[in-house]
């Protein structure tokens, strides 16, 4: 029986986690969580998950309201700051890590978890694109399992399973669906709905994933977490579009064989593969019928090439670029969704902040910390600017 603690229960991400943990509960004991501010939901899941004997709260508002009005069956403890956090990280009784906060938010928990020495499954790319030069030795300085969940990395993950390292890789595909707005230009986009942005038409996910879907920003955040996690240079990866989400990444080697990870677009798939050990967990699938599968691939579109171009140099420069990168692009979904600017306006507000913004080496937590800071406060100038 392995004890896992769920970091980000209360999502998109969460939720499919603990489908996964019910259904082999024999395997898995869910033991602590983690949310932000949706302490009904956390307590729907100690409901649920008997089990459960810790929950973190970040929001302190919300937490002093969950754990001082227990008008529920639950005494387990309840913790809110980063100390307790981290300590929960590291108490002896837990095995697994899933690591499923959105966004930079993420970041520090990751951070955290990496001295852990335990097994981390990891869904919050950010932290990686934001960090990977600071967490990865980290990770294996301490002798951390990262084990991506998400779907394309944790694709990658299982072709290359058995192989002795990535010597013989040749090329490493990405793929990726298009979004709602397949073969629709930037310039087409001017006046897309938060509504119409949010209706993906193969996977169900947050708001901020699903916009980054939308604008294919989520695949070069992607090739930046790739790059960390696989330890491969940038040109090994091509991104791909394959609308159907059935091919989940293509890894060719050498000697000219292409092997891809398959199946129905469903986020319990990578998950399950990476809480299992030596034999797979079995979940309640979506099978793929193979006689009537119609697959296709498209080149990456060439309007969305300078946004590729850029994470293509976080890959290349490091240090502080790929923070910059991530919190200029949370700004820009964010002013979206709040209807603030248009859904092509996203590039620019990327665009320019991105240019403004110098390489710099010094890295720690703290000045990844603050590198987010200014550049949120920079790419919100840019987004006022297009307001007025």
């Amino acid at each position: 029986m392995k004890n896992v603690l769920l970091l980000g229960a209360t999502g998109s991400i969460g939720e499919s986690v603990l489908s996964v943990i019910k259904q082999n509960s024999g395997e898995l004991n869910l033991i602590g969580i983690s949310c932000n501010k949706n302490t009904d939901k956390a307590r729907e899941i100690i409901a649920e998950f008997k089990s459960v004997s810790y929950v973190h709260v970040e929001n302190p508002i919300k937490y002093k309201d969950f754990c001082t009005k227990r008008d529920y069956d639950w005494r387990g403890d309840c913790t809110n700051t980063s100390s307790e956090l981290e300590h929960l990280i590291n108490h002896e009784s837990i095995d697994i890590i899933v690591c499923a906060i959105s966004g930079f938010a993420g970041m520090k928990a990751t951070y955290m978890a990496a001295y852990s020495g335990k097994k981390i499954l990891l869904a919050n790319k950010e932290s990686i694109v934001a960090g990977g030069d600071l967490i990865l030795p980290i990770a294996r300085k301490n002798n951390t399992q990262i084990i991506p969940i998400d779907s394309e990395h944790n694709a990658i993950f299982q072709c290359l399973n058995g192989e002795k390292g990535t010597e013989d890789v040749k090329k490493v595909i990405i793929t990726a669906s298009g979004g709602p707005f397949l073969n629709s230009s930037i310039s087409d986009l001017e006046n897309v709905t938060v509504k119409q942005a949010l209706n993906h038409p193969n996977w169900k996910m947050g708001s901020k994933i699903t916009i980054d879907s939308a604008t294919l920003v989520n695949k070069c955040l992607e090739l930046i977490e790739a790059k960390y996690l696989f330890d491969l240079n940038e040109s090994f990866f091509d991104l791909v579009i394959h609308p159907q989400s059935i091919i989940h990444s293509i890894v060719t080697y050498i000697d000219g064989s292409s092997i891809c990870q398959m199946s129905s677009p469903d986020m319990r798939v990578p998950i399950a593969h990476a809480l299992s050990d030596a034999n797979r967990l079995p979940i309640d699938f979506d099978p793929l019928d193979f006689t009537s599968l119609n697959l296709s691939f498209q080149a990456f579109p060439s309007d969305k090439i300078e946004i590729e171009n850029i994470a293509r140099e976080v890959c290349n420069k490091g240090s502080n670029l790929g923070a910059v990168f991530n919190a200029a692009n949370e700004v820009a979904v964010e002013s979206f969704l709040n209807n603030e600017i248009n859904f092509d306006k996203i590039y620019e507000v990327i665009y320019r902040t991105f240019d403004a913004n110098d390489v710099s080496n010094d890295l720690s937590i703290d000045s990844i910390n603050d590198i987010d800071t200014h550049t949120r406060i920079e790419a919100k100038k840019v987004v006022k600017s297009l307001i007025n």
